[in-house]
């Protein structure tokens, strides 16, 4: 068990008065990170159905999962045994038969089949089969979207958990120095992620690393004015920028982090570029203090880049945490104009500046926490481009 018994207790009175608020009486999580922040479970198990059910009066949530993963549950989680409700190998791509058969034969056994009940309508992994099975097995109950509710009370760290995070973070600079290191003219990409990956399940010798919810993203050359590119098994070549993200991960909790690479020599649009996208980033920063709202952390952003003339469509942070794949954020506030979510202390989240022209492009990011007072940083590197 991760975190003591009295942090799970915490974390499900919380997302039982958002439930009630709601008019929410039976909760059905399928998010993985959610099913985490609420049991401690941890396995690679979501690329099935499995799911935490809590019931508004409850004590304890429910774990639904595979039987075959059951050994899982009792291991991971603060659960009483009887919470951990396992469905039988049948159900595993039978179809017609599904997981979600046996889940509404549960309810019914509970007397819960009228109640109202919340799903978790864009979650990754909750299928339109999972929805199916739920309406057309209980007809009598009301079905409506949670709209993110265990998102939301993720949102706002404990203690515990900020200082998993500062460990990710140990992990992310390591990593990012092994970049650096790595990427040279000849060098295969695969072989400079090779050495990152190994570094960030490598760890340090105090914290050990953990799988990331998205793989190293290397995007170099031309790719550098896209997004979300991979490695390939081209090699560097003088000249050429690549751009790093990455994410230090300990015990499920992730730090990303972002810088660019120069090979050779930098192009002068290339640094004036990158010195207008680090001063963006730190008027952001500066705006960032409890009561302040995520847009007004845009808004300084965005001034910058209106004085430089720089467009920049795409949002520039979101909220962090837990992760699996296929992401790291928490889908729930971003940094972004019109976004009025209140920042209070320990909010953090990933502030990142992608910046693209044509076929070229610059991007850093920071990992941020938000303070009593204001703010920190998770990372301590420069964010200038590095130059070998």
């Amino acid at each position: 068990m991760l975190f003591t018994k009295k942090e799970y207790k915490k974390r499900l009175k919380k997302v039982q008065n958002s439930m009630q608020k709601k008019g929410i009486e039976l909760l059905i999580s399928q998010d993985t990170s959610n099913m985490n922040y609420l049991t401690g479970y941890d396995a690679w198990s979501f690329y099935y159905a499995q799911c935490v059910i809590v019931h508004v009066n409850a004590d304890e949530p429910i774990c639904f999962v595979r039987a075959q993963d059951a050994g899982g549950a009792y291991i991971k989680t603060y659960l009483k045994n009887e919470n951990i409700i396992v469905y039988e190998e049948k159900y595993i791509h039978a179809w017609p038969l599904h997981p979600y058969d046996r889940l509404v034969e549960l309810f019914k056994e509970k007397k819960w089949d009228r109640l109202n009940i919340g799903l978790e309508m864009d979650s990754h992994y909750f299928t339109a089969y999972c929805y199916e099975k739920i309406k057309q097995g209980l007809p009598n109950a009301k079905l409506k979207d949670c709209e993110r509710l265990v998102n939301w009370a993720r949102v706002i760290k404990s203690d515990a958990e900020i200082n998993l995070m500062k460990s990710a973070a140990l992990i992310s600079e390591k990593a990012m120095n092994t970049a650096f290191d790595s990427i040279n003219p000849g060098i295969r990409q695969c072989d400079a992620v090779a050495n990152i990956q190994k570094t960030l399940f490598s760890g340090t010798p105090e914290y050990g690393g953990d799988y990331a919810s998205i793989a190293t993203l290397l995007p170099t050359g031309k790719g550098t004015s896209a997004s979300h590119l991979t490695h390939t098994q081209d090699k560097f070549v003088t000249g050429e920028a690549t751009i790093i993200e990455l994410a230090g991960v300990h015990k499920r909790y992730h730090v990303p982090m972002a810088r660019t690479v120069q090979l050779g020599k930098a192009e002068q649009k290339k640094i004036d570029a990158m010195k207008a996208t680090i001063e963006a980033l730190e008027a952001g920063i500066s705006a960032i203090k409890p009561g302040n709202t995520a847009d007004d952390v845009a808004q300084k952003f965005w001034k910058v880049l209106d004085k430089y003339n720089i467009k920049k469509e795409s949002r520039t942070g979101y909220s962090i945490g837990i992760g699996y794949p296929p992401d790291w954020g928490e889908h729930t506030l971003n940094i972004s104009k019109g976004d009025k979510t209140t920042l209070h202390p320990n909010v953090t989240f990933h502030m990142i500046a992608v910046m693209q022209f044509g076929d070229w492009g610059v991007e850093a990011s920071e990992s941020v926490r938000v303070t009593e007072n204001g703010s920190e940083l998770f990372c301590n590197m420069s964010k200038d481009i590095y130059v070998k």
